[in-house]
């Protein structure tokens, strides 16, 4: 069995090496864009180039280092009757949740208030955070947004759910499709994207969703910066539609120096790190789906690439 490593990583050792331990049975090489073909049986891949599959036409299978699949049905020459396979959680779940968390109590319980407080040396007490206040739809319901949604379920929060397809989450109310969007946005104050990026999601993020939330509204955007349209959240937090947004991802990224979210003191930005890859969780997974692969065995995870996810 030969695996091919294609992740632009300057240290692939990092990955091929505990990937050999783990599968001692395969040749592991690590792509080489000037290197010739292997026929390779596997690739364990992060944004490959288009060469990989010119080079590379009898590959079994296809292992993303991620659960955003959108880089990689972006190639313009991946194989339609390929098998993608996405990571699933592998530790990222846990994350997101927390990351999420943090900014929702950051102004649900006026943190940046207390901290200002502290700078001033005052001892000043606010009213406690009434949850029902603080009503949140999580979009996009797979394992990431389930967690989140389950997380915040046990902190007593009222958590409504919206995805393409119906989904049943113990606690959540949940809605389904386009008929249903509208009426999951009026029950929400706080909004959390953890959408896959689709031609259907891309700018989902809007001036017109914006204005159907409650007032007061928190935008809080985890999964892709093409969800986003960036002049409509200028525009509705200039008109108070939105109060504040915790962003983590962006359409350009880095976030360009002199971009205006830069100098908005009611947007948060983190640099892409509300769910990082964990390396140990991660190859555990991949390896162990690659071996039952190869003996035929059904693997979780795979991609229907018609639909991006």
């Amino acid at each position: 069995m030969k695996v091919l490593f294609v992740a632009g990583d300057p240290k692939p050792e990092r990955w091929t090496v505990p990937i050999s331990q783990l599968l001692p049975e395969a040749d592991v090489r690590v792509w080489d864009p000037n290197g010739p073909a292997i026929n390779a049986d596997y690739a364990i891949v992060w944004q490959p180039p288009a060469q990989l599959f010119e080079r590379e036409p009898g590959l079994k299978a296809v292992f993303n280092l991620g659960a955003g699949i959108d880089g990689l049905l972006k190639v313009p020459n991946l194989p339609s009757d390929l098998t993608v396979v996405r990571l699933e959680d592998a530790g990222m779940s846990a994350q997101m949740a927390e990351h999420v968390l943090h900014q929702i109590l950051e102004v649900s319980r006026q943190m940046e208030l207390y901290r200002h407080q502290q700078r001033q040396s005052q001892w000043k007490i606010h009213r406690p955070i009434n949850r029902k206040e603080w009503p949140i739809g999580i979009m996009g319901l797979g394992h990431i947004g389930k967690r989140v949604a389950t997380t915040l379920t046990s902190l007593d929060y009222a958590v409504n759910g919206w995805a393409r397809s119906e989904h049943s989450i113990e606690g959540v109310h949940t809605f389904a499709g386009n008929e249903q969007f509208g009426e999951f946005l009026a029950t929400t104050r706080v909004l959390v994207n953890t959408l896959p990026l689709t031609s259907e999601t891309e700018n989902i993020l809007n001036y017109g969703v914006f204005s159907q939330l409650q007032p007061d509204a928190v935008l809080i955007n985890v999964g892709r910066g093409e969800h986003l349209v960036e002049d409509d959240l200028l525009r509705a937090l200039n008109e108070k539609k939105l109060q504040r947004a915790s962003l983590d991802v962006f359409r350009k990224e880095p976030l360009p120096a002199g971009h205006p979210f830069w100098e908005r003191t009611d947007i948060t930005i983190t640099p892409h790190i509300s769910a990082r890859t964990l390396r140990d969780a991660t190859l555990e997974q991949i390896t162990g789906k690659i071996r039952d692969h190869a003996k035929g065995l059904p693997i979780t995870g795979i991609v229907d690439i018609t639909r991006g996810y």
